[in-house]
């Protein structure tokens, strides 16, 4: 049985839930659907945070690094800050040099959400209007987040009245270890057989590789430090990991272990790719957690969605979604412990 309570409701109407039961703790925002804290147990039975924040979730406005957060329209990035739908080009906010990204300047990050309690968990919903960060259409989306026994689920849905593209994820880094140390000698594993290459931006190019003999083969489990550092030109361009995995249907795609702590994350999704981010450039921003920066390899995303800028890659692209129609997606986060 999951209990859901308000916990905190400020003047701006920014307001802070906690979703509990015996297995974990979830501490979640209107405020871009921010999720602010997931409580794990370790081996011993010890519930830490395992996941990054910031130290007043309102930094989000003026950090780039989107932690805990629902990001939208589209997620990722959109080559050239524009695309075209029905013959009709449309321009977008540049804010990841010449390209958009996570949803422009002020994507769904920063918005606040209306909100319903339900049986164990919340939804949350928001109208984006019209042309809001330059795309077409009113599209009303709801996230919502569901506690059940040592599993956190997000389910996604959105529809528009006009035609538009929707690409929907959630943008938390997961530390298992609590913080207490890098994600170096995490444990990877992901279902998949290739990755979407990028060029020196990070946007994809349409092109795939094989993860094969390549520092991106997770089919076993490897630590994330094991091979980022090698001279490979993926791993170059992006600084690390940044790419999309393009991995199986069926459930538990991504499995991420924490050997000290014994901590493991299982995800499944209804997606067709993980965008896995290293965290390469995650130092700089506003204060995180206990008062201090965080730094690069402090964490690790884990994304799912689309294929990143399909509108400009595939032939029928799944990202777009037509008028009257329903975008849905879910994804699951399984907390585990060996």
């Amino acid at each position: 049985m999951t209990e859901i309570n308000l916990i905190e409701q400020r003047e701006n109407h920014i307001k802070f839930f906690e979703l509990k039961n015996d297995a974990l703790r979830v501490v979640v925002t209107n405020l871009g659907c921010h999720i602010i804290s997931i409580f794990a147990k370790d081996r011993n039975g010890i519930a830490e945070d395992v996941v990054l924040g910031f130290e007043d979730v309102e930094d989000t406005i003026n950090d780039g690094s989107y932690m805990g957060a629902i990001v939208g329209r589209v997620a990722n990035r959109i080559r050239g800050a524009s695309f075209s739908l029905n013959g009709k080009t449309y321009e977008l906010a540049a804010n990841n040099g010449p390209n958009h990204l996570h949803g422009g300047i002020h994507g769904f990050h920063s918005k606040l959400f209306s909100y319903e309690l339900i049986e164990d968990g919340i939804v949350f919903s928001y109208k984006s209007d019209h042309m809001e960060e330059g795309y077409p259409g009113n599209l009303i989306v709801y996230i919502t987040y569901k506690l059940e026994e040592n599993t956190f689920k997000i389910h996604y849905a959105a529809v528009s009245d006009q035609d538009t593209i929707c690409n929907l994820t959630s943008h938390s880094y997961f530390n298992l270890s609590g913080g207490k140390e890098k994600i170096y000698d995490h444990e990877l594993q992901i279902d998949a057989d290739e990755i979407a290459c990028v060029d020196e931006n990070c946007c994809t190019t349409g092109k795939f590789m094989n993860v094969e003999k390549t520092p991106f083969d997770f089919h076993e489990y490897h630590k994330i430090g094991e091979r980022i550092r090698e001279d490979c030109e993926q791993l170059n361009r992006a600084g690390g990991y940044d790419h999309s995995f393009m991995v199986r249907k069926g459930r538990d795609q991504v499995k991420l272990y924490e050997p000290k702590s014994g901590r493991k994350l299982i995800i499944s999704t209804t997606m067709p790719a993980v965008q896995v981010y290293s965290a390469n450039f995650l130092s700089g921003g506003c204060n995180g957690k206990h008062g201090r920066p965080y730094e690069n390899r402090d964490g690790v995303a884990l994304e799912t969605q689309f294929l990143p800028d399909s509108i400009h890659i595939e032939e029928n692209p799944q990202v777009i979604l037509r008028a009257g129609k329903r975008y849905t997606s879910e994804t699951s986060y399984r907390f585990e412990v060996e």
